[in-house]
């Protein structure tokens, strides 16, 4: 038998790693420091951005995501640093001008990244050819990726059609990207093989570990060919994750496909990682564990987290089942589109939006709207025809590549950003995201970035034991509002975070001590605290038709009409941002606008009226 080729792997412990396990909450503060032994082991790329880190430093960890990459690539002189690139999407939710593309290439490549994988949600190719051109000119590795996803519509001949055109844009490499850990060691097995029997490109394996199948499917992998597998540091695998790194050397040790690697070198690195993540506990997914229902849910593993976060932080953790119920309905009605970003958070939120409305399609986010447009591209099937006119009425969807509608965009986006953006990277960062971006690039140039805390677990197990309550009731000027206390900020500060949930909602709230007392048995001296929140609790309840409110809490990115405005039933009047997607709020009633309770930027919740219109 001839010598197998050497395998090579890829390290994701930097990236998706704790994007599956703790929402991507990883601070660049917490790489560093291992970054040297990491650079040593001999991996043939570290996954160290992209995907929703960008999005996760701007967000909440009030980094720069270029910074990161920058001292990354410094902290990592001999290791191919990989990333993880949406196309046309990149690393937003929607499509860019090819201008824009080619720029954030450029930019990429030049603070550090090696290896470009690029995937289109869709698996429209069409929109990764202007990728594909860009990293080949930047003189760096394209990996052409294969979205793998299971339905009537998405066989072998499939997927082997896709790499065929991936190699004829000129690809280096073949990914196959297993987000939910749909693949079976005999689904694996096929797939290799076809591949490897049309396309004469190295095949890199990537598979979650959510059903509990995925280190078998990486050895099927490369019995039947592939040469490259992706794994992550024990610190942060198996579940929702990937396969262990550890375990694959070992398993691998000594056969043909024996890695090379040193696993006490790997095992440094994991007892590292394991002391790190402590800090990082309250981002904990309680969905990190085997979970076959993947394999109907269809759910990625770098969702799962994110979106139990972000359930818990709205209290409705508790519909987190029937939310996993919902997503393959919603999927099934979009023509059993792939999930992954940005199509996993489109069916996402809107199977949130389904269970929480108690009515299916009662409401559709703008993104549902601009997928049955054909904005992100072709439908893989049938799209259920209801729903399709319930979101865009009798419009019909484009048939062309997104991106050719398309004006160029950096002159026009440098200019906006010129009073705040310091380099053609923050103009990216803005490109990315315009209202956080630019947040985000005003604090910092202010030294007003303030990243969220990180909860000291130990100081709130001690404060439990004074018995302080922890949920309780609170009537205020006639409201009642049910509270409760899920975190704080350490103890002893000025000006101390409060985080709780009013009424279901995640809201923070500042607590200045102005006076104190001693904790005591026998003390009951009182205190005075000076409360300022980042809620709003005083605006009406809804009480009639005419009443405008939000089916999910978020936050306000636009107020689409004035007091005065004459509206009718079925108008966009407000647009709400939540769990990232944007949803467009429509008038229930035709009339007079009379009030308006918000403004943008505000933080909402469903049991709010958010402005009044008087039916006539």
């Amino acid at each position: 038998m001839s010598q197998a080729p050497k395998v090579h792997v890829t390290e994701l412990v930097l990236r998706d790693g704790h994007q599956c396990h703790i929402a991507t909450r990883m601070r660049t503060e917490d790489m560093l420091p291992i970054c040297a032994k990491l650079d040593a082991i001999g991996f043939w790329s570290l996954e160290a951005w992209g995907g929703a880190t960008f999005d996760a430093c701007v967000r909440y960890l009030k980094e720069d995501p270029w910074e990161r990459l920058k001292t990354l690539r410094k902290a990592l002189p001999n290791t191919r640093i990989q990333m993880l690139l949406r196309g046309q999407n990149l690393l937003g939710y929607r499509h860019y001008s090819d201008d824009v593309v080619r720029a954030f290439v450029q930019k990429s490549a030049d603070n550090g990244v090696d290896v470009f994988r690029i995937f289109d949600a869709l698996n429209d190719t069409r929109n990764l050819q202007v990728s594909i051109e860009a990293v080949k000119k930047a003189g760096k590795h394209a990996e052409g990726t294969i979205s793998f996803t299971t339905s009537p519509v998405h066989d072998v001949a499939h997927f082997v059609g896709i790499a065929k055109e991936l190699e004829a844009m000129g690809s280096d490499t073949i990914a196959i990207k297993d987000m939910a850990g749909l693949l079976t060691p005999q689904a694996t097995i096929e797939l290799v093989k076809a591949l490897r029997a049309n396309v004469n490109l190295p095949i890199h394996m990537h598979t979650h570990a959510t059903s509990g199948l995925a280190s078998m499917n990486l050895l099927r992998a490369l019995e039947n060919g592939a040469v490259m597998i992706d794994t992550c540091s024990a610190a942060f695998s198996e579940g929702a994750s990937h396969p262990t790194t550890e375990s694959m050397i070992a398993a691998l040790q000594g056969t043909e496909f024996d890695t090379g690697l040193d696993i006490a070198a790997v095992q440094e690195v994991t007892a590292y990682f394991r002391d790190a993540r402590k800090k990082y506990w309250q981002f904990e997914s309680e969905f990190s564990g085997v979970d076959t229902r993947v394999l109907l849910n269809q759910v990625p593993g770098g969702m799962i987290s994110n979106l139990s976060n972000q359930l818990k932080e709205q209290g409705a953790l508790d519909r987190m089942d029937a939310v996993l119920a919902e997503i393959p309905l919603v999927r099934k009605d979009l023509g059993y589109i792939p999930l992954v970003t940005p199509t996993s958070q489109i069916v996402g939120t809107q199977a949130v939006l389904n269970v929480m409305t108690g009515q299916r399609y009662k409401s559709i986010t703008n993104e549902v709207k601009n997928y049955f447009l054909g904005q992100y591209g072709k439908f893989p099937s049938a799209v259920n025809p209801d729903v399709k006119k319930s979101a865009i009425g009798d419009a019909e969807p484009i048939t062309c590549r997104p991106a050719d509608l398309l004006e160029a965009e950096m002159a026009r986006l440098t200019s906006e950003s010129e009073r705040f953006a310091q380099s053609e990277e923050d103009v990216l960062t803005y490109a990315m995201f315009p209202d956080l971006g630019k947040t985000y690039l005003q604090e910092r140039n202010a030294g007003s970035l303030v990243p969220e805390a990180l909860l000291d677990k130990a100081a709130m197990s001690a404060s439990a034991s004074r018995f302080a309550p922890s949920e309780f009731k609170v009537t205020l000027h006639g409201e009642t509002f049910h509270i409760n206390l899920t975190g704080s900020g350490h103890a002893g500060e000025e000006k101390r975070p409060f985080y709780v949930s009013i009424d279901g909602i995640a809201e923070e709230v500042i607590v200045e001590t102005l006076s104190e007392i001693e904790v005591s048995g026998s003390s009951s001296n009182g205190k005075k605290k000076a409360v300022t929140s980042k809620g709003n609790v005083g605006r009406p309840r809804p009480s009639h038709a005419g009443h405008v409110t939000t089916s999910m809490p978020g936050t306000v990115v636009a107020v689409k009409v004035n007091i005065g405005d004459q509206v009718n039933a079925g108008d966009g009047v407000l647009v709400i941002e939540a769990m990232k997607m944007e949803n467009e709020i429509q008038a229930a009633t035709s009339g007079i606008v009379i009030a308006v309770h918000v403004v943008k930027g505000d933080t909402v919740t469903p049991d709010e009226s958010l402005l009044e219109i008087q039916p006539g």
